[in-house]
């Protein structure tokens, strides 16, 4: 490729690379934090899950309601299992990030009856619950 052609692909590359929409990933402080509580709905047979209600109505409540111990959260849509031919094992994962478990404690105990009650709005799907501390890299 002669010098020209090369500046001006390099030229192009750089414009559509600043046009594109740019990739959000975990936030600063989720990255940091050492405390992850998964909160897994399980594929189960005749069970729903309404992700567009967990994801706008459901989670933002949560981090509105656990306040400023919560440093942030994920959610996880089940896609597949390990093979085309398996069922995904979950139909979603949420994620909340605490620096410690009794911050999820404290926070989650002053808000339990309304987090818990909002579940039946987008599953009848008992949740598994695993608090675990994040290991550092």
């Amino acid at each position: 490729m002669d010098r020209t052609l090369c500046i001006l692909f390099l030229g192009c590359l750089s414009l559509i690379s600043s046009c594109a929409p740019s990739q959000s990933g975990p936030t600063p402080s989720v990255l940091d934090a050492k405390v992850k509580v998964a909160i897994m709905y399980p594929n189960e047979e005749e069970k729903t899950f309404d992700l567009n209600y967990y994801t706008n109505t459901h989670m933002p409540m949560v981090a509105s309601l656990l306040g400023d111990s919560l440093k942030g959260y994920t959610i996880d849509k089940g896609i597949s299992g390990r093979t085309s031919d398996e069922p995904i094992p979950y139909l979603a994962i949420g994620y909340l990030y605490f620096n410690k478990v009794s911050e999820y404690r404290n926070s989650f105990a002053a808000s339990a009856e309304q987090i818990l009650g909002d579940i039946p709005n987008y599953t009848n799907i008992q949740p598994v619950v695993l608090i675990s501390e994040v290991q550092p890299k």
